[in-house]
């Protein structure tokens, strides 16, 4: 979550009615909107609300959702979660969704290794579903460590997804995710390799020292992601 400068209730107020001006906004709508668990600003130790900019996002949100599509704040509250959870907000009747284009090409790319543009978090149910394979296949990937929740989380994420989808579609060929294992063990040492050179430059104590960190290691990820690319296609090649 974003840290920001967080204003008052009275502040929050203000920003929302000159933004809103056709709305009938006062504190105690704001006061009811957290206590339906819409929103959740941070008590000062005297007790006194502050508001983030993601509190006012949803805020905003809620307003428009109200004013422009008459939503119930039942309603609101579930397509909040599933903004929460970086997925699309649920169709009238429906469900949320996984963003369009996530598994539009799940071959890792340039774009796909240098940042996680699609933070979701889904539940076991969801991801099942999404990525269209069976709860005993899941169990599998998780016993074999190629698929967990997230650190901490019962909720999975973009990747984990993925590798559930990918797996799935494997498994129409015959392979199991005990065979799929090896892919996992040949992932984990092209990542020794590039922590081998990044930890070195993540210790050092020159300024920038993390910055070039974390470049160097999306460069590495890159050219390792090429390279392994280009080793299977040429072994491949023999094969036809």
């Amino acid at each position: 979550m974003r840290q920001t400068a967080r204003i008052t209730i009275g502040q929050a107020v203000a920003d929302l009615k000159a933004e809103f001006p056709d709305v009938d906004i006062k504190e105690s709508k704001i006061r009811h909107l957290e206590n339906e668990g819409l929103v959740e600003p941070e008590r000062t130790p005297s007790g006194y609300r502050k508001y983030s900019t993601d509190d006012m996002e949803k805020l905003r949100y809620i307003i428009r959702a109200q004013r422009e599509h008459y939503l119930p704040l039942k309603v609101i509250r579930e397509h909040l979660d599933a903004l929460d959870r970086g997925l699309e907000p649920p169709a009238p009747g429906g469900s949320p969704s996984i963003p369009v284009g996530l598994l539009a090409n799940p071959a890792p790319g340039v774009e796909s290794l240098l940042g996680n543009q699609h933070d979701v978090r889904i539940s076991r149910r969801e991801l099942v579903k999404t990525a269209d394979i069976t709860e005993e296949l899941l169990d599998q990937l998780e016993t074999f460590g190629l698929v967990r929740p997230r650190t901490g989380s019962k909720h999975y994420d973009a990747d984990a997804l993925v590798i559930a989808k990918v797996a799935g579609e494997l498994a129409a060929y015959g392979l199991e995710p005990r065979h799929l294992r090896a892919f996992k063990t040949s992932a984990d040492r092209e990542i020794g390799l590039v922590e081998q050179v990044v930890s070195p430059i993540r210790r050092s104590r020159e300024a920038g020292a993390e910055g070039r960190a974390h470049q160097t290691m999306d460069e590495l990820a890159v050219l390792s992601v090429r390279f392994h690319a280009a080793l299977v296609k040429a072994g491949l090649r023999s094969l036809r």
